[in-house]
């Protein structure tokens, strides 16, 4: 198996170290920078057999980026591709080129057998696969387990052939007018690096007003735990965990929450994690860089003044 990730200006998407793992540490990197991802530290130990493809002046354009993957992939039978918003795009473009069955929101992927999450993760259909397939890993389920590179990954770059007409039979392109900037209200939770996620500390719906504002203040999105959705002051699309949505932050702050397994569990592993509680040895605080015994909510008062 082989692991196809797009690249944008040398920035992996998410997932994509579970979908190198996913392939045994075998990948193709394709889109601008890719030398520069191959040495990114998300796949130090993770990555064994690196193949780059510089693709220039497309943009990421899936059926342009298709026509150049597909002829690198002929001879590789069972093709995965992370879960997220391009590996979404690219996958079915991939799979019309190389006339091979897609097998979207896997949660494991082998030869022979593949795992799929179905209504909403509530039910996991195992199917057989044929004897080629392309794939999508959901992000943020297989996980990453750290440990010290073996050997620096073996890295072989390719040139790319731009095609000059990119439609085929992988279908047209859409023409890109403008590009928004995300807003952080609305990022899908599992792609936003910063998260200000709101526990049972917290004293009413009121507050999570109050902390939607001030994530906007520093480009944060809200989130929260199920005992708030349960309360119903949150969309259970904003409910963090093993329940809800899976995410991997940069950043994550978490107000009032004290860590039940099915809340951490579901938090991959930020690059720094604050949590505001008045409970200094619970769970959330132990997991924390820093751990701030105060009141969550006098907490966001003193925030919302500063911002």
């Amino acid at each position: 198996m082989i692991a196809v990730i797009v690249v944008r200006d040398g920035v992996l998407p998410q997932g994509a170290d579970e979908a190198v793992a996913e392939c045994g540490g075998r990948a193709l990197l394709a889109g601008t920078s890719t030398a520069a991802a191959a040495a990114d530290p998300t796949l130090l130990g993770v990555a064994t057999e690196v193949v780059t493809c510089e693709i220039h002046g497309l943009g990421f354009r899936p059926a342009a980026y298709a026509s150049v993957i597909a002829p690198l992939l002929a001879s590789e039978p069972h093709v995965v591709l992370p879960g997220s918003p391009d590996g979404r795009d690219l996958a079915p473009r991939l799979a019309a080129l190389l006339h091979r069955p897609l097998h979207a929101g896997a949660v494991s992927i082998e030869p022979g057998r593949i795992d799929l999450a179905r209504k909403g993760s509530t039910e996991l259909h195992r199917v057989s696969p044929g004897a080629s397939f392309i794939a999508t890993l959901q992000p943020g389920v297989r996980g990453v387990a750290s440990s010290p590179p073996a050997a620096t990954a073996h890295v072989v770059a390719v040139t790319s052939s731009e095609p000059q007409n990119a439609t085929g039979s992988a279908g047209s392109d859409a023409a890109v007018l403008d590009v928004l900037p995300p807003d952080p209200a609305s990022i899908d939770l599992g792609e936003a690096p910063r998260i200000v996620a709101a526990g049972a500390g917290l004293d009413g719906p009121a507050r999570i007003e109050q902390l939607t504002s001030i994530g906007a203040s520093i480009g944060a999105s809200m989130g929260a735990t199920r005992v708030v959705t349960d309360r119903g002051w949150v969309p259970h699309a904003r409910q963090i965990g093993t329940t809800g949505v899976v995410v991997n932050p940069r950043l994550y702050l978490a107000f009032g929450i004290s860590g039940a397994v099915q809340h951490t569990a579901g938090l991959g592993h930020p690059d720094h994690t604050i949590s505001v509680n008045t409970d200094a040895h619970c769970p959330m605080m132990q997991l924390a860089d820093l751990a701030i015994v105060a009141d969550a909510n006098a907490t966001l008062d003193a925030l919302e003044q500063l911002l």
